[in-house]
């Protein structure tokens, strides 16, 4: 029986430390937590002033290519070195899948839904001039050339519906 009391005792004595130890465990195992969600925060934070400039600037580099192919636009810019309708549509794509090579690595800083639609604005646009080239109305250059145009004036052209979402996206880093 006294050894029931003594052993009661020492639970009595031991109760109070093995909640403080335990009540210390939790708080210093939040704290850590904590600390370690601060840190964290910190890094991403200073992460996040060296990358926004570069995912800005692959922003107006899309742009600019969107622009670029835009079909009013690169018609303008390049004009047919002969009559052949075919020759002019080689031209025009290549010149397009030029720029898009120039531009392939900027995908790394925007987002897949906005790298998409620049994928299929060019795909788009390619396909369009392509269609155009083999309408039986045109037979040379220039005639490509006006079609085109007049397709586009009825319509938004790809690149511009790409050109919004671009715009969009850069509104939602601010």
């Amino acid at each position: 029986m006294e050894e029931a009391i003594q052993i009661i005792n020492y639970v009595a004595y031991l109760l109070p430390a093995i909640v403080v130890g335990i009540v210390a465990y939790y708080f210093f195992k939040g704290h850590t937590a904590n600390e370690e969600g601060r840190r964290r925060y910190l890094v991403q934070k200073e992460a996040q002033k060296q990358v926004l400039p570069l995912r800005l600037q692959a922003y107006e580099r899309i742009t600019l290519y969107l622009e670029r192919i835009d079909p009013t636009k690169l018609l303008v810019r390049i004009k047919p070195f002969s009559d052949s309708k075919e020759d002019y549509e080689t031209l025009l794509i290549q010149t397009i899948e030029q720029e898009y090579e120039h531009n392939l690595t900027q995908q790394i800083y925007v987002s897949s839904e906005c790298w998409n639609l620049v994928v299929a604005a060019k795909s788009t646009t390619i396909h369009i001039i392509r269609q155009v080239t083999t309408q039986d109305d045109v037979d040379n250059a220039d005639k490509l050339r006006q079609q085109i145009v007049q397709g586009f004036m009825e319509d938004t052209s790809p690149s511009q519906k790409a050109i919004a979402y671009v715009k969009s996206e850069v509104l939602e880093l601010f």
